[in-house]
């Protein structure tokens, strides 16, 4: 059994006497043992048996193992929301005084992380532009630890060569740790390139219906464990009841995604020939920079169609304004079409300098095509940019 679809639907728990054909809800906190030699062996982790909700449950280990089967993992553990993973991640793996090497267009919290709290810790870390991928060597230090990726990037659209990162990070054994939120495993897989941790946040494309939030962290067995031993004793676990959702949601993913990708193109080739767009950006559309990387390493082009809008900051804002259908919300990867203008929302208190640093200049749009008809998308994004 190695085919993607069916590994998503076919990775199940083990049936109850009640020879239930759909997983069950396993909502406990704990969990009981048959005497004290069968609990003394099961805490000495002699045998494998849940313990305790915090460390594993059923409902969240098949979330987990249909993850990691779909990455090529040898293991993983899920977390309450994308930003628990990534935190949970760099607070096992470094110590004071370590170095982190990123590109430069990260996630706003992940971004957070990195240049506010661990500093306080002597945790530095370097950016890189992504047009710069190729000098990367230079900004590896005696104390870089990992090299960091997110591809493609959010909310620029970037997209970085996973095979030639992977080979830097053998050269200069480093962790090589890659947010694959964008893509989900059905489009991509960092670990054929090398990597040694990818990292989703689950509540995107993953769940794909905007309910529940959630998190996963999947890769070698021996980084798995540590993540594990430090969110076994922090407590970011996931709950039973998100972990049965998206496992269910993880049955369709392979055929929402084919729709979104199916979408998007359809979206960014109406925008990139749109008068009042100055630059369109998605990985499948020729004129990306990446274009060719985009091909060799993705199945298809994701669901986020980034784009520049004339008018700077105001022509965002006109825009928004003028939406009738597509919601506007911070979140992604929804069925729901959803368009964001970072500069005057979630970047909005970043100064110009610093919000073009991380690729969010004044007239971007961020557009998670969804899965409305490909014709009401485009006629309402048409209607609000004419």
């Amino acid at each position: 059994m190695e085919n993607f679809e069916t590994l998503a639907i076919r990775t199940q728990t083990e049936r109850s006497q009640f020879d239930e054909h759909s997983t069950p809800l396993y909502l406990t906190s704990s969990f009981v043992f048959e005497d004290a030699e069968d609990m003394r062996a099961s805490f000495a982790e002699e045998k494998s048996k849940n313990l305790y909700s915090r460390f594993s449950n059923p409902n969240v280990t098949e979330f987990t193992d249909k993850i990691a089967k779909m990455e090529g993992a040898e293991a993983g553990y899920a977390f309450a929301t994308g930003m628990a993973a990534i935190y949970s991640t760099f607070a096992t793996l470094l110590n004071a005084g370590d170095h982190i090497v990123s590109c430069q267009s990260v996630f706003g919290s992940t971004h957070t992380l990195f240049t506010k709290y661990f500093p306080k810790w002597n945790i530095e870390t370097t950016y890189f532009k992504a047009e710069d991928s190729e000098n990367v060597e230079k900004y590896i230090k005696p104390n870089t630890k990992i090299l960091y990726l997110e591809t493609p990037t959010n909310p620029a659209i970037e997209v970085l060569d996973l095979e030639f990162f992977g080979q830097i990070a053998k050269k200069h054994n480093l962790i090589f740790i890659v947010d694959n939120c964008f893509a989900t495993p059905y489009l991509q897989q960092p670990i054929k390139y090398g990597a040694d941790i990818v990292v989703h946040s689950a509540t995107k494309l993953i769940d794909g219906q905007g309910r529940v939030l959630g998190g996963v962290a999947v890769g070698r067995e021996d980084l798995i464990r540590e993540i594990y031993l430090f969110a076994r004793n922090t407590g970011p676990a996931m709950s039973p009841f998100n972990a049965w959702v998206l496992s269910k949601s993880l049955e369709t993913l392979a055929i929402r995604v084919e729709r979104h990708c199916e979408n998007a193109l359809k979206v960014a080739e109406f925008l990139e020939n749109h008068p009042n767009v100055e630059l369109t950006k998605y990985p499948f559309l020729p004129s990306h920079p990446s274009y060719e990387v985009a091909k060799k390493q993705m199945r298809l082009g994701g669901n986020i169609v980034a784009f520049e809008i004339k008018g700077g900051i105001e022509g965002g804002r006109k825009f928004l304004d003028k939406i009738k259908m597509c919601s506007l919300s911070a979140n992604l990867g929804d069925t729901r079409t959803i368009v964001t203008h970072p500069a005057s929302t979630t970047h909005s208190k970043l100064t110009d300098e610093e919000r073009n640093e991380v690729g969010i200049t004044a007239g971007l749009v961020r557009c998670s095509v969804g899965l409305e008809n490909v014709d009401d998308i485009i006629a309402d994004l048409k209607q609000a940019l004419d």
